[in-house]
């Protein structure tokens, strides 16, 4: 009887001792093993992103020039003004509203002696120049040169001019500046500083379309609809593909110097959107291609034409021959230089009131264009094919360097009346037109980034079970920190700074949503680890739940039959 006892303990013990084991040790050890690792994240500091509020400020100094303003009103100068203004743009689903408060600080003085000098030049452009060598503007401000009415640079039906710097010239009547003091001068000038400002710098609408793909358009603003959809949307990098489409070779041997042509004409404006994006770019020849769409014969033109309902079918099928860089996730740009075949030649392009387009091309919305070019003045009676064709490359890159302004966002705005706008120059682009650019593309990164990593953290916040590894969660955190110092960076002005960071933070957050250990496959929803995690443990855990239950039943007997002895 006592051996009997003492194996009924021993076993008593060894079953509570398996059971500590696998509550004190088994199942801390399988949690620790099992769980899904998830790394911190600013959740906090994203949900504040949610709701955008930026805040551009821009540096727009008023320097009037000698004769502009009165002794009595020389006094005052220099003094400062600043205004506000605020919008509140319809967001997207991810971010309901945005706050934009834009800010314009207004210096005023008058100018120096050397100033005084440069605006002697004979000329407006000779006069923008030498303001230019003087001191550069930094990046996002302006400079607004008050004139007197006596001064030759402008012509007499012109009271603004814009240069290709960040300067403008502004010219003053004498009956503006005559009894008036200082105060009251400047809020006459304020209406010509704002329609400045409208053309040189940021405006409502450029944010506004910037953010197209994040706001809701009002129903009038087509416009604005239509630059939003023009133009590529923000990216690190682009490639640019030129193409020649010779379709009869044995009619025509063309020769086109397109690397010379790139170098004079497309480098430099690619050089001054470096701070925009990197460029990279290559050109082809193909043979017996043909256009998707057979032209028709104009008996009133004497030619064949294209009309404007028929280009959107040219473009699929020359599309398949161009080939595309697999390796590469940048937009490519495509811009086409088709010569007709001896057929069809000459061939016009007409657009939608049947009037010839001048520049014999067109383009298509964020994916690049197309140029006609006729070689019928090359035939004649004794001529002999095949025809050797030098192209004219100065006319083609015209058209081109036209449709990549498009294309990558500078708009082409209409000066109000009065307003004299310099030519672009060598370079394709203004100092002026490259601040409105990079104003456009630091609030579109902004705006994308904030939208990747919201979308994210609601991803994450949906799904327990996905792995957020220490290289997501620093990819997350550098691009949080990127949009802060963006934001900030735009409040205080220093645009070039605010691009930097918003590029930053756009790559930062498109890696991390893009990880490969974010995909789904790689996980079991909760039904399936209990179809692999009970076959293994319910053997393992039956024999040591029935021990128990057995002790259990055995102590609550003996407890009753100690109640029952004493009673």
């Amino acid at each position: 009887m006592a051996i009997t006892e003492v194996e009924r303990r021993r076993g008593q013990l060894a079953a509570l001792s398996i059971a500590a084991v696998v509550i004190i040790v088994g199942v801390p050890l399988w949690w620790r093993t099992t769980e899904t690792y998830r790394a911190w994240l600013p959740v906090s500091q994203i949900k504040d992103l949610a709701k955008l509020q930026l805040h551009l400020s821009a540096d727009v100094e008023v320097v009037f020039a000698r004769g502009t303003v009165t002794p009595e009103q020389q006094k005052k100068v220099p003094l400062t003004q600043t205004q506000d203004e605020e919008h509140t743009v319809d967001g997207d689903l991810l971010m309901q509203f945005m706050i934009l408060r834009s800010q314009n600080m207004k210096p005023y003085r008058t100018a120096t002696i050397m100033e005084e000098d440069a605006l002697k030049k004979p000329t407006a452009a000779e006069a923008d120049l030498s303001l230019h060598m003087l001191s550069e503007s930094p990046c996002g401000s302006l400079v607004v040169y008050v004139i007197p009415e006596s001064s030759s640079l402008l012509p007499e039906d012109v009271n603004v001019y814009i240069g290709q710097r960040r300067t403008a010239l502004v010219r003053i009547s004498a009956q503006m500046r005559v009894g008036k003091t200082l105060e009251q001068l400047l809020a006459q000038l304020e209406p010509q500083i704002k329609q400045v400002l409208q053309v040189m710098s940021f405006s409502h609408t450029d944010i506004t379309v910037a953010l197209s793909d994040r706001v809701r358009f009002r129903p009038g603003n087509k416009e604005s609809i239509a630059d939003s959809m023009r133009a590529f949307k923000s990216s690190p990098g682009y490639e640019i593909t030129f193409s020649l489409l010779n379709p009869d070779p044995k009619s025509h041997q063309l020769h086109w110097d397109i690397e010379g042509a790139v170098q004079t004409y497309i480098q430099p404006l690619l050089t001054k959107l470096s701070p925009l994006a990197n460029f990279s770019m290559d050109s082809q020849t193909l043979y017996y291609t043909m256009l998707g769409v057979t032209p028709r014969f104009d008996s009133s033109f004497e030619a064949y034409t294209l009309n404007a309902d028929s280009l959107a079918h040219v473009i699929n099928p020359v599309e398949a021959r161009l080939g595309s860089n697999a390796a590469s996730s940048n937009p490519v740009l495509n811009f086409l230089l088709y010569v007709p075949d001896i057929r069809h030649s000459p061939l016009y392009i007409h657009d939608h009131r049947k009037q010839e387009v001048p520049s014999n091309a067109f383009h298509s919305p964020r994916w690049g264009g197309i140029m006609v070019y006729n070689v019928n003045g090359f035939y004649g009676s004794e001529t002999e094919f095949p025809v050797h064709v030098n192209i004219n490359m100065a006319k083609v890159m015209g058209v081109f360097l036209a449709q990549l302004r498009l294309l990558l966002g500078v708009q082409s705005l209409s000066p109000p009346p009065g307003f004299l706008v310099a030519p672009c120059g060598s370079t394709g682009l203004a100092d002026w037109e490259l601040d409105r650019l990079m104003w456009s593309r630091s609030v579109e990164n902004i705006a994308t980034a904030t939208t990747t990593i919201t979308s994210l953290a609601q991803l994450l916040d949906q799904i327990g079970n996905i792995v957020i590894n220490d290289n997501i969660a620093q990819q997350v955190s550098s691009a949080v920190t990127s949009l802060q110092l963006a934001m900030a960076e735009l409040e205080v002005g220093n645009l070039g700074f605010a691009l930097q960071y918003s590029k930053e933070a756009i790559l930062a957050s498109e890696k991390a949503f893009f990880d490969p250990s974010l995909l789904h496959l790689l996980y079991f929803p909760d039904d399936q680890k209990f179809a692999i995690y009970i076959p293994l443990f319910l053997p393992m855990c039956v024999p040591i739940l029935l021990s128990m239950l057995k002790i259990v039943s055995e102590a609550r007997q003996r407890r009753r039959e100690k109640q029952a002895k004493k009673e």
